[in-house]
């Protein structure tokens, strides 16, 4: 939709326990908290999972609103709901198994909305990134700033 090709940037920084502060790198966006739940952290900011499902579920809601308002159709109102799984793998390890995504729109022209049920699933960046599988580098740096070993 608006985004282009190439790399953007996200800061994390620890605050305290496990809060840490999300900067999006534009003064527009600022920034968000994210803390993990108790008895780990203090639950008082969503964490990585609860922003996963609300990225998906937005990035579904945010083209179809798109599609509709570009087959010439005003979205009058959209809502939805996101089921997000968690499940242990076979070493024990918790992981998302499943996201679900129930919408709930309501278009002025309901066959501009029948249209966009065939295509807008393919111009959301993150459910197609995220069902395709993302490639995800990690590097820590030594105590000196010289890259570590992992």
């Amino acid at each position: 939709m608006t985004m282009e090709e190439g790399e953007f940037l996200t800061g994390i920084e620890l605050v305290k326990d496990y809060k840490f502060r999300v900067n999006f790198h534009n003064v527009k966006e600022g920034e968000i908290m994210m803390d993990e739940p108790e008895p780990l952290g203090g639950g008082d900011h969503p964490n990585a999972g609860k922003l996963l499902a609300a990225a998906v579920g937005n990035c579904l809601c945010a083209s179809l609103t798109y599609c509709v308002r570009r087959h010439r159709a005003e979205m009058l109102s959209l809502s939805a709901e996101v089921s997000t799984t968690l499940a242990r793998n076979e070493r024990g390890r918790l992981r998302i198994t499943n996201i679900s995504v129930e919408m709930h729109p309501k278009v002025s022209d309901p066959s501009k909305l029948e249209k966009c049920k065939e295509m807008f699933e393919d111009f959301c960046i993150v459910t197609q990134s995220v069902k395709a599988g993302i490639q995800v580098d990690v590097r820590i740096d030594g105590p000196d700033g010289h890259e570590g070993e992992r």
